[in-house]
């Protein structure tokens, strides 16, 4: 495949390039997997108002997400082990952000480390933290984050309890691959290759730092122990004093919620199932974004996982409430088909998506994409330049 035009086509070649097991990590929801299907669905079903009559010689994506500016509403999600997807991962992904004009978030569970990003990037970027039950390794990652000049923190709330991926288990998904494993690797020589050469092999920022972690077996005993199911509203508050700065929460999925966050005063929220990889038989995060924003009535902004696949959509989630989306699979399927090329060719798809779409629409500036260019919407009112002199 030369040509590409489209998400859907690098996902094809990311399935041709990387190991299956890998593959099957990103490509898979919990359980039925209704929830991970639901995502890309709703969002289809919405349908937008085309306009005409309107000047669109000139569209303005740009935008401000969590007080920083982006050249469109869109900002990478943090994806544990993208640099299995691809050699060195989140570096390629981070600088292509930074040409790009859009903020990245890098995972608690990343193979390049939080200092290693830093060193390879000028721009600050965000960096997603996992609430483990060692707190003295919490605040070793806030301060790490500090010193690493990240801009915002990413707190994940929706894994406190871990749902089941079915094709994780039935593939034996592993760091250290076994027989059936290193067969289909055998079958893949562009990426064993580049995982030949990588300097980046484990993850950077937990072996090594949390404590009785020095390899990756050990690695493994310590992720199943740390989950936190005890972790409460009173952790965040935790967390805000040690970090004092922009906070950002992601996989909010319920009204309730987003008002208690809000009523705390965190500015940012994250609408997210985790693209349908924890609560199976949850709704969608495009079904429950203009609930959410109707509960938090303009006190917090609202951000959107899960399911995006297009600048259609993007346009779909702004139009729902969502000041923009964040990329997770997308960004996986770009990455492990083209590498840090396919990133930069990423954003150039989805930025012309967008503006074809705000154009076909109608609507020349990001803001003012609402709920009246979408079908279901409210009626817009008439134009002015279109009004008829009686």
């Amino acid at each position: 495949m030369t040509t590409i035009t489209c998400v859907e086509d690098f996902k094809t070649l990311y399935r041709r390039r990387v190991p299956r097991m890998f593959y099957d990590y990103a490509e898979s929801g919990s359980y039925t997997e209704s929830t991970f299907r639901l995502n890309e669905q709703a969002l289809q079903d919405l349908r937008i108002r085309q306009r005409v009559g309107v000047d669109i010689s000139r569209i303005d994506t740009a935008t401000t997400l969590a007080g920083e500016p982006a050249s469109l509403p869109i900002a990478f999600a943090p994806v544990g082990m993208l640099g299995i997807q691809h050699a060195a991962g989140e570096i390629c992904v981070a600088r292509a952000a930074e040409r790009c004009g859009v903020p990245f978030t890098l995972s608690t569970m990343s193979i390049c480390s939080l200092e290693q990003v830093a060193q390879e990037t000028r721009k600050p970027f965000w960096f997603q933290l996992y609430m483990v039950k060692d707190r003295g390794f919490v605040r070793d990652l806030i301060q790490r984050a500090k010193a690493a000049r990240c801009s915002a923190l990413v707190i994940t709330m929706d894994l406190s309890m871990l749902g089941q991926r079915h094709k994780d288990v039935k593939n034996g998904l592993s760091i250290r691959p076994g027989l059936r494993h290193l067969l289909n690797i055998a079958s893949k020589p562009r990426w064993a290759a580049q995982m030949a050469r990588t300097p980046y092999k484990t993850f950077g920022n937990v072996v090594g730092h949390a404590k009785g972690v020095e390899d990756l077996n050990s690695l493994l005993t310590w992720a199943a122990e740390m989950v936190d199911p005890s972790l409460t509203w009173q952790d965040i508050e935790w967390v805000r004093n040690e970090w004092g700065g922009k906070i950002i929460l992601k996989g909010i999925m319920d009204s309730e919620d987003a008002r208690i966050a809000a009523n705390m005063g965190i500015e940012t929220l994250v609408v997210s199932n985790h693209g349908g990889r924890q609560l199976d038989g949850a709704g969608s995060t495009i079904e429950w974004l203009p609930r959410i924003a109707e509960a938090t009535d303009g006190r917090v902004e609202l951000l959107m996982d899960s399911g995006i696949r297009s600048g259609m959509d993007i346009f779909r989630a702004r139009a729902q409430g969502a000041s923009g989306v964040m990329l997770g699979r997308a960004m996986v399927y770009a990455l492990g088909a083209m590498g840090e090329p396919g990133i930069d060719r990423l954003v150039e798809i989805l930025t012309k998506e967008l503006t074809t779409t705000m154009g076909l629409a109608g609507v020349t500036r990001d803001a003012d994409i609402t709920r009246s260019t979408l079908a279901t919407g409210a009626p817009s009112p008439e134009l002015p330049h279109l009004r008829v002199a009686n």
